[in-house]
């Protein structure tokens, strides 16, 4: 069986690399010249840990992985206003949390395909063509690669998905925020943040930071817009958003790299209502976008694409494969979309009697016997057992 996968992002490299030790013959199809430096740092928990461990990575990810002190909120003199110990977060999750940078976790999964799957950069996808038994990916040039099945794992905005499903239009919601994340170098910046996640503890507006081992900080930026259109200077629109907040913003935006290493986008969610069109199928932000503010997008990209080789491998037809990895999957990303859109609130308050209200949380957490069910509640729900909806 041959697989066309057309994203080398978290999802698109598991699934290779699963589906290529499976002995399928795999290729991946990105269209960045190569691996992209851009990326969050993310907290990586729940069915994605467990799909880790089961395609034996974990280990991998634990090295590069970073072990945080505590989350806190700052105020504009940088003096913390609420927060919790990262401890809490993972007693919660039974331990199994760590935090790693985005294309950290990419070099893990393209080490993880190398040598059973076949990557190529630099190649633009621009649709799909269907057929029966059949699919081919079609390329800018007018080449067409054809396979059993071609996999859109190429983002938010799906090219993939465009082709076979329709318009983004259909699919996106928007959840009127902007997001911006990069990595800069300021041995202060770095001092004063340590080993903490840092949060500007502010209102419709936030940057928060994490500490990285080679001296360097990690920045994330989000804001609320009036609509989904990105600026055409996304460092400029940053500097205008936050140039007011306190304590190490000036620094970072000060340090804010150009357009080829800053990652800007809208804060969107994917809601497809069928995953799969004959032998082609979303996989990751194609279809299944949680969202930032829901937390968890690598570790479902992740256990989504080891569940479906799991169900593909398993199936008597490609067909039977998808429907049965949709019918088992849906349930467990409908549910966390459903508690990103419920908890905006928290992530970026609206006002200032949010902010108190987040506050208040963070501080019956410290309460004996409400701990475990505040934090359980800021992690939210792991999500489903990935083992056992391979066999189900």
């Amino acid at each position: 069986m041959r697989a066309v996968v057309c994203g080398a992002g978290i999802a698109g490299l598991a699934l290779a690399g699963c589906l290529g030790r499976r002995g399928w013959d795999v290729v991946v199809l990105e269209r960045a010249p190569r691996p992209r430096e851009q990326g969050y740092m993310m907290d990586f928990f729940g069915p994605g840990w467990d799909a880790a461990e089961e395609m034996g990575v974990l280990p991998a990810v634990l090295e590069l992985g970073y072990t945080v002190d505590r989350l806190s909120y700052v105020d504009d003199r940088g003096r913390d206003r609420a927060g919790l110990p990262f401890a809490r977060f993972a007693r919660a999750l039974d331990g199994h949390l760590v935090s790693v940078m985005r294309p950290d976790l990419e070099r893990v999964l393209r080490e993880h395909a190398r040598g059973v799957a076949e990557l190529r950069f630099g190649q633009h996808v621009v649709g799909v063509r269907r057929r029966p038994g059949g699919a081919g990916a079609v390329l800018d040039d007018g080449t067409v690669l054809d396979a059993d099945l071609v996999v859109g794992s190429d983002g938010v905005h799906s090219a993939v998905r465009r082709s076979a499903f329709g318009p983004e239009e259909r699919f996106r919601r928007w959840m009127g925020l902007h997001t911006a994340a990069y990595v800069f170098e300021d041995p202060e910046a770095r001092r004063q943040v340590g080993n903490r996640f840092c949060l500007t503890d502010s209102v419709d507006r936030a940057m928060g930071f994490y500490g990285l081992r080679d001296g360097r900080v990690a920045a994330f930026a989000v804001h609320r817009t009036t609509g989904p259109s990105l600026p055409a200077d996304p460092r400029e629109a940053l500097r205008l958003v936050h140039g007011s907040l306190g304590w190490i913003v000036p620094r970072a935006l000060a340090a804010c790299p150009g357009a080829d290493r800053l990652y800007y986008d809208q804060v969107a969610q994917v809601e497809v209502p069928r995953w799969s069109r004959g032998r082609v199928v979303l996989l990751g932000d194609s279809g299944q976008a949680v969202s930032l503010l829901g937390g968890q997008g690598a570790s479902l990209g992740l256990a989504g694409a080891w569940l479906l080789a799991e169900r593909l491998v398993r199936a008597a037809s490609v067909e039977e494969g998808l429907a049965g990895w949709e019918r088992v999957w849906r349930p467990v990303v409908a549910e966390k979309q459903r508690v990103a859109r419920s908890g905006a609130q928290w992530f970026l308050p609206s006002s200032r009697a949010r902010r108190r209200a987040r506050h208040l949380a963070l501080r019956l957490a410290a309460l004996p016997g409400l701990d475990a069910v505040v934090t359980r509640g800021l992690v939210g729900r792991a999500g489903g057992d990935v083992r056992a909806l391979a066999a189900v």
